[in-house]
């Protein structure tokens, strides 16, 4: 169905990356993802879960008629319901796919299903058709596959590949398998079904024990030619096979893989820290390809190679999947076109000539704090924007904090809440501490602080910082960002970011979950 020398890379950072707990994106943001992912070229945008909820649905929506050159694709459970809304959520897109799914462990088919296998295949064949309605391109995948029986497999592969479906997906759900193990189930599935030549085989691996990047790798060595996988490998539990690892394995060795991808790897970065931004899931420092020490080099045995020769130590160049060396040398005396010209280089798009003005106001702020301002400012300066248009029931007007040796530290504040200012006062372990317990005599949000992270975007003291912090509510999980050069407004914007995501409703529906 393809040709060998194609991996196609099939994107679910909008789907089951927002399963992360408390990554989940508003229609906006999904929009904003999935127009960077366009621009890398991914072949396919798995939008979202359109039963789940209006919210997804109105996403996947919007992301099929915004995006013209990948494919949009919309999940469903292998029930008539799931399809019907998928295929009316991607009936506007320029080219779709619906990707149903049932479990066929035996384990799932037992204990979460509660149906025989033959029922289990009737339901599997009967969805297909029921896709082909809607689009020629169906995707189906066997639930938990690292776990079923490999017979059963064989069966339900080949029957749906007969009722109509192009792509066949073989998720390891649970991240069970291991590379060999997983690549010769690919490898056998491929040898044994007799069909197995009209469709296109693919893998959906999970990270529980850190080899989901392996087994795909292993599964494209064994004939797989979709991989499915997320930005910075984001993802429910451990994550998902990451993207940008998956890419950039295949295209650096090339003297073992007879096939690559089509992206445009220069957009990884950018891709990358837009997602962080957005989901409020920082990248570590050492995570390969996207980590702020990919290409850093502190040894000096290693300092030394590199300065003679590259390839010393660097098996990719950093250019390659969008790290930059450039700074933008603009100050307070700067235009809006010049700083317009240098986002449009970094990938960012402003959807309206007031973001644009806003974003402008606060580079002029910024220009006032730094001396140096670089792209990775800019970058952070933009999803902080963005984060303010989220949800404004509570927004920060004022905070003055007094940290002294010897004395507790006390935070004075005044918020606007739902167009009402209000003042508080309170003290604290430290300046941070007291700033929140004064939103909180205001606010009484009832939650619970799980994570408070701080890391510099770039170096210098006068570097800003940026802070995630993780709120627990009612078994909800919301993550906020806040970023600013005065560390505790930084942690303050945080806070208040994750607070109005609280105060947004969410309706959201497992798609793992229902009568199936």
């Amino acid at each position: 169905m393809s040709s060998d020398g194609k991996l196609i890379i099939f994107d679910t950072t909008l789907r089951d990356g927002e399963q992360s707990p408390g990554a989940s994106m508003t229609r906006d943001e999904k929009v904003r993802i999935a127009k960077a992912l366009e621009r890398m070229k991914v072949d396919i945008i798995e939008a979202g879960f359109p039963i789940a909820s209006v919210g997804d649905f109105e996403s996947v929506q919007a992301v099929a008629e915004a995006v013209k050159d990948s494919t949009v694709c919309g999940l469903a459970r292998a029930l008539e319901k799931d399809i019907n809304r998928a295929g009316e959520a991607l009936k506007n897109a320029n080219s779709s796919r619906i990707h149903t799914f049932i479990a066929t462990s035996p384990i799932h088919m037992k204990m979460k299903l509660r149906m025989e296998p033959d029922m289990v295949l009737e339901q599997a064949i009967a969805a297909v058709k029921m896709a082909r309605k809607f689009t020629d391109n169906v995707e189906f995948s066997p639930e938990d596959a690292g776990r079923s029986e490999t017979d059963f497999l064989c069966r339900i592969i080949e029957a749906v590949i007969d009722a109509g479906a192009t792509t066949i997906n073989i998720p390891d759900t649970v991240g069970y398998n291991l590379p060999n193990q997983f690549g010769d189930l690919i490898a056998t599935l491929i040898n044994r079904i007799p069909n197995s030549d009209k469709a296109v085989f693919s893998v959906h691996c999970h990270n529980d024990l850190g080899l989901a990047v392996a087994n795909s790798l292993s599964a494209v060595l064994n004939g797989a030619r979709q991989v499915e996988c997320t930005i910075n490998g984001l993802g429910e539990r451990a994550g998902n096979a990451s993207l940008e690892e998956v890419v950039m394995a295949v295209r650096t060795r090339q003297d073992l893989f007879t096939c690559d991808t089509e992206l445009d790897t220069t957009q990884i970065v950018p891709c990358s820290r837009l997602v962080s931004g957005i989901t409020g899931f920082p990248v570590q420092p050492n995570k390969a390809i996207v980590g702020a020490n990919a290409f850093a080099h502190e040894s000096g045995i290693h300092q030394d190679g590199v300065l003679k020769s590259r390839e010393t130590y660097e098996i990719m160049r950093a250019q390659d999947v969008g790290w930059s060396e450039n700074r933008i040398v603009l100050g307070k005396h700067s235009g809006r076109n010049a700083l317009k010209t240098r986002l449009e280089d970094l990938g960012i798009e402003m959807s309206s000539e007031e973001e644009l003005n806003e974003t402008f106001a606060r580079f002029k702020d910024l220009a006032d704090k730094k001396h140096e301002i670089f792209d990775e400012d800019l970058q952070a300066l933009v999803a902080d924007t963005n984060k303010m248009a989220i949800n404004e029931y509570v927004k920060l007007v004022s905070l003055k904090v007094c940290s002294e040796t010897g004395e507790i530290p006390e935070a004075e504040i005044v918020i606007n809440l739902n167009g009402e200012e209000c003042s508080a006062t309170a003290q604290g372990s430290g300046p941070v501490d007291a700033a929140y317990k004064a939103i909180e005599q205001v606010v009484s949000s009832n939650t619970e602080l799980q994570l408070y992270s701080v890391n510099n975007i770039t170096s210098g003291t006068d570097s800003q910082g940026e802070v995630t912090v993780r709120l627990s509510h009612d078994g909800r999980i919301v993550h906020g960002q806040g970023a600013d050069t005065d560390i505790v407004i930084a942690s303050t914007k945080a806070y208040i970011n994750a607070l109005n995501k609280v105060m947004l409703p969410e309706e959201r529906e497992h798609p793992q979950l229902g009568d199936v």
